[in-house]
């Protein structure tokens, strides 16, 4: 009971507007509503990122991925389903989202993450979560909570205890289009 609580309290959070920080595989993210531009807004300030660099967005299951996909084929559900959950993020065709979490372009990223904590946010959202690491541009990402406080000593409105995966790296992005390897993980 008291692990359901706790997630839904972040979702709500999430859902009245706010930015959360959670444990992912490799480092503390930074998550909030991927279809609310005011706090899109506040996150891209809060780590002094470029709105030009888009932001993925982290998803509970195969069915919500899909809905932020434009005309997903076969061939592109099967990458997905090969791949997640896991360390790997699809840059898909996209349409209807706002331009700070594509960056202005037609595309997304996506990823349904092998971390407890990030698949529960999800399932108590009920939908797709921002979810980008939790640093200031430029800096190291948060691996702790203390980590994290230092570096935004406020504009995080809630933080999702919990332990770190066992990854030490990034997830890899891949081009869903040319399957060309964007970032290595």
């Amino acid at each position: 009971m008291a692990q359901r609580f706790k997630y839904s309290m972040a979702a709500n959070v999430v859902k009245s507007g706010g930015i959360i920080a959670y444990p992912t595989e490799a480092v503390y993210g930074l998550g909030c509503d991927p279809h609310n531009e005011l706090v899109l807004d506040q996150l891209l300030k809060l780590k002094h990122r470029s709105p030009k660099l888009g932001l993925i967005l982290i998803c509970g299951s195969i069915d919500v991925a899909l809905r932020y996909i434009d005309s997903p084929d076969d061939a592109l559900v099967r990458k997905l389903h090969l791949s997640w959950p896991g360390p790997t993020t699809w840059v898909v065709p996209t349409t209807g989202l706002h331009p700070l979490v594509t960056g202005g372009r037609d595309t997304v990223a996506l990823r349904i993450p092998d971390h407890p904590v990030c698949q529960k946010l999800c399932a108590a959202f009920g939908d797709a979560l921002i979810s980008t690491s939790a640093n200031v541009s430029g800096k190291p990402p948060a691996l702790n909570v203390l980590q994290l406080r230092r570096q935004f000593p406020s504009g995080i409105d809630h933080i999702v205890s919990g332990s770190l995966g066992d990854s030490t790296r990034p997830s890899r992005i891949i081009d869903s289009r040319t399957d060309k390897v964007l970032r290595a993980g």
